[in-house]
């Protein structure tokens, strides 16, 4: 009966160290595609740096979206494969814990048995074999047995109490791969929206340019005869009449149609300024109903942050539709503005009407700078506060 019990246990015993056991085993397929790709990734990422210091033509600035859209489909691929890799190990993972769980109802049931076959032996009486001369051969034998069966006991139980430990290893591995798979996921998403996004740049810019480098140069000239002029405004070099006091929600300026200072088109591009340093705008404004076309697209979720948390009420009467954000936005980092300026200082928005209303009480000065187009603007300073807003695009009232 006892062989019967301990011979299977071991049998099990050895079989699933036996499957814990790690064996080597060569390159996989996709370990190996996993290095070629990022061997690509480091290739064209240095290739996009030198595409950085070259000359500004259309060409090379096809040249560099190209290079970016490339970078990102290979991230986007090794992303799919360790969602591949990871899923698979997750798997492989669930199958041992399901195996490990068996096992441990099995031994369990084991170990009930011999205790209970334990119990039984410990029936006889002890004295009676003793004095009974036949069976002394019997109660030595049972000795050397009962010696042999604790050690198989003790190491029967070690064996079993690493078993539960490994079961609980694998569990806990396994939730970390479900975690990690998580992730891959958001990555992956994340990684195809920049990818759509990069495209969609590169056909704006085709677009526009309709594939001509004098179209492109021209527009490059404009934006930056403009950013120049924000930039000498920004610095306090405007041309500034004062125009009088004003408290919050004067009608101040009327935001001027169509084109102005080689801009796109009708909008205000306000600025916020603490201690003549220019700040994010949203940290004063209050919560709003917008629309957020800053982005590949109106409302496509790629834009820029739209995340007012103060008081103010906004220069333009709502809905607020907002064309760029505030800071590193969505244009600068995926179409050729940023090839003018790496940072947004302020927000371009279009209102509901022309009408801008100063968002606190204070000096209004009506202003303009000229560097190859004429920029007009009202500024606002603040009462009894080391903060000024910029309103430009605009003709004061």
């Amino acid at each position: 009966m006892v062989r019967k019990i301990i011979f299977p246990v071991l049998l099990v015993f050895l079989l699933f160290f036996y499957s814990l056991t790690p064996r080597v085993s060569s390159q996989s397929e996709t370990e190996k595609r996993q290095e070629e790709l990022g061997v690509k990734i480091e290739e064209y990422t240095r290739k996009l740096s030198a595409l950085e210091s070259e000359k500004n033509t259309l060409s090379s600035q096809i040249n560099y979206m190209d290079t970016q859209i490339s970078i990102t489909t290979f991230r986007i691929q090794q992303t799919e494969e360790n969602i591949v890799k990871t899923t698979e190990e997750i798997g492989k993972l669930t199958k041992k814990v399901d195996d490990l769980n068996s096992s441990l109802d099995y031994l369990s049931t084991v170990m009930i048995q011999k205790i209970i076959e334990g119990y039984k032996a410990g029936k006889t009486d002890f004295f009676d074999m003793f004095l009974d001369e036949k069976n002394l051969g019997t109660l030595v034998n049972r000795f050397k047995y009962l010696k042999v069966t604790q050690n198989n006991d003790q190491r029967i139980a070690f064996q079993a109490q690493q078993a539960k430990v490994n079961f609980e290893e694998q569990k806990e591995l396994r939730e970390e791969k479900k975690k990690k798979l998580d992730e891959l996921k958001i990555t992956l998403g994340r990684q195809k929206i920049a990818l759509n996004e990069q495209r969609i740049a590169k056909e704006r810019l085709l677009e526009v340019t309709k594939n001509d480098e004098k179209i492109y140069q021209d527009l490059l000239a404009k934006a930056r005869a403009e950013y120049a002029a924000i930039q000498g405004i920004i610095a306090g070099k405007g041309t500034e009449v004062k125009l009088r006091d004003v408290v919050r929600g004067d009608a101040i300026a009327t935001v001027i149609s169509g084109r102005s200072c080689n801009s796109s088109g009708s909008h205000l591009h306000f600025i916020t300024q603490e201690n003549n340093n220019v700040v994010n705008p949203f940290q004063y404004l209050k919560p709003v109903e917008y629309n957020n076309c800053s982005g590949s697209s109106c409302g496509s979720g790629d834009g820029d942050g739209f995340n007012p948390s103060g008081s103010w009420e906004w220069p333009l009467s709502p809905i607020i539709k907002m064309n760029q954000g505030y800071g590193t936005s969505w244009a600068v980092r995926n179409t050729w503005v940023g090839r003018v300026y790496n940072f947004h200082n302020g927000i371009d928005i279009i209102g509901s009407s022309d009408k801008v209303s100063a968002v606190a009480d204070g000096t209004l000065y009506r202003g303009s700078f000229s560097v190859g187009c004429s920029l007009h603007y009202v500024k606002l300073v603040h009462k009894d506060s080391n903060v000024s807003t910029l309103y430009l695009h605009v003709y004061a009232l």
